[in-house]
């Protein structure tokens, strides 16, 4: 049987597509394979690694083994890949989670060195953070439609400040 090596191959075989010297803007989880690889165009990914070139017009979204040959780097495409799948457990265990009740009746956690408060506002639900050590606060800009889904957004909170929230 003939198969098309052009096919087989996807864009690692057309001319005009640069094959290294992308870049990573960008990582996404899509919770389970779902996508074929926009370079290899032959394999369903589930974490996405957004590359760029500056003689590409378009952005590709593709899987860790195509974005180590775009990048030509075996190490960091697999730590961004290790980071999503870290995140993945984390909000599974993170909706087992028993969250207290403050006085005001607001749902809070006190996690990681953060105080997370679930709070109504504008109809709406929203996250308030505060790092305990240094006392700064951030009121989350996202309005939620439950309690449930500001819950949820409480972990991409906590995540967000833990790295700029100091």
């Amino acid at each position: 049987m003939h198969t098309n090596s052009h096919t087989q191959r996807g864009k690692w075989s057309q001319a005009g597509v640069p094959k290294k010297g992308w870049s990573c803007v960008g990582v996404d989880d899509l919770e389970e394979p779902q996508q074929l690889c926009q370079m290899c165009e032959s394999i369903e990914i589930r974490y996405v690694h957004i590359m760029e070139h500056p003689d590409y017009v378009d952005q590709l979204q593709v899987g860790c083994v195509c974005a180590e040959h775009m990048e030509e780097d075996y190490k960091r495409p697999r730590e961004r890949e290790q980071r999503l799948k870290k995140a993945a457990k984390r909000r599974t265990s993170w909706a087992n989670r028993t969250w207290r009740v403050s006085r005001m009746g607001n749902p809070y956690l006190n996690v990681e060195g953060f105080n997370l408060v679930i709070y109504a506002r504008q109809d709406k639900w929203s996250v308030n953070i505060k790092n305990r050590a240094s006392g700064i606060t951030k009121s989350g800009r996202k309005l939620y439609s439950s309690v449930s889904e500001a819950k949820i957004g409480a972990l991409n909170a906590l995540l967000w400040a833990k790295e700029y929230l100091k």
